[in-house]
């Protein structure tokens, strides 16, 4: 058992194949490997669209019971209008996911960077209708990152609830100087924001978004190696997630992550990837 959560943006990569995942490795059992490793991974995918009930019994089959799945408010909730009402799509989004159980941990609302101060009326009243779910919330406006009163408000409404704050770092992306197109992509469309380290309950969320060379990521890993850490020793829990341009090298990175952070907290378990399985032959 590790004493934080590790992941990646999702376990569904084909470009892990014959890396992270055998090379042989069919689709549908990525999610039985990638759990095998990780404890942890972003919901990404419920953003963009709703599983159907089939694949979240599928998923809670396989996903132990220690897992967590950070999944995102679809879009349509956390950016078409006001949070007030969306109150009923919320609660039919939380039933579709109650086969994952307590999996589901942090729910993450992701607002649009059009999200600014004068909103913040919305945002209470929908953390306090779902106020008895562990939540964490990820701010775009720059509003937010002024030191200003637009911050002190924003981070006082969500420490009095023990919402988490997500911290997302992407001074590695943007620090690349390559011209290839999935670095130029993930820079047009990532948030270029300013960094704020958060723990406003037990378990801080991060997000990092480095570039294609995990060499040239490593000096902006190494304050959050110190800070996760720091972080765990003080007893809390919390969440790392590791993300690439196109994520070919997001699990490589995370491996990474851990053997650094394995260098700070001696002993802390190491992640071993799963052999694959050799069918025994009987001897005839």
């Amino acid at each position: 058992m590790l004493p934080y959560f590790l992941g990646c943006p999702s376990w569904n990569e084909p470009a892990w194949r014959g890396t992270f995942y055998p090379a042989d490795l069919r689709p549908a059992e990525t999610l039985g490997h990638y759990s095998q490793v990780f404890n942890a991974v972003e919901g990404n995918t419920t953003f963009y669209a709703r599983p159907s009930a089939e694949t979240l019994q599928r998923w809670a089959q396989t996903m132990p019971e220690g897992f967590r799945f950070c999944a995102k408010l679809p879009r349509d909730i956390s950016h078409e209008g006001d949070l007030r009402e969306q109150f009923v799509a919320t609660e039919t989004f939380l039933k579709l996911l109650a086969p994952l159980g307590k999996r589901v941990a942090p729910l993450w609302l992701q607002l649009p960077a059009t999200f600014g101060p004068a909103r913040l009326v919305e945002l209470a009243a929908w953390l306090d209708e779902f106020g008895d779910l562990p939540i964490a919330v990820e701010v775009r406006n720059q509003a937010f990152f002024d030191k200003g009163d637009a911050e002190r408000a924003l981070n006082r409404l969500l420490h009095e609830r023990a919402v988490e704050r997500i911290c997302l770092d992407s001074r590695a992306l943007f620090s690349c100087q390559s011209q290839h197109s999935a670095v130029l992509h993930a820079q047009s469309k990532k948030p270029r924001i300013p960094v704020r380290p958060a723990a406003f309950s037990s378990s801080p969320q991060v997000r990092f978004i480095g570039g294609p060379d995990l060499d040239s990521n490593q000096p902006f890993l190494e304050p959050w190696l110190d800070k996760v850490a720091a972080w765990i020793e003080q007893g809390l829990t919390p969440c790392m997630f590791l993300h690439t341009p196109d994520n070919h090298l997001a699990a490589a990175q995370a491996l990474r992550f851990h053997e650094g952070l394995s260098q700070r907290l001696p002993g802390l378990p190491a992640l071993t990837l799963p052999q694959p399985q050799v069918e025994q032959l009987g001897l005839l």
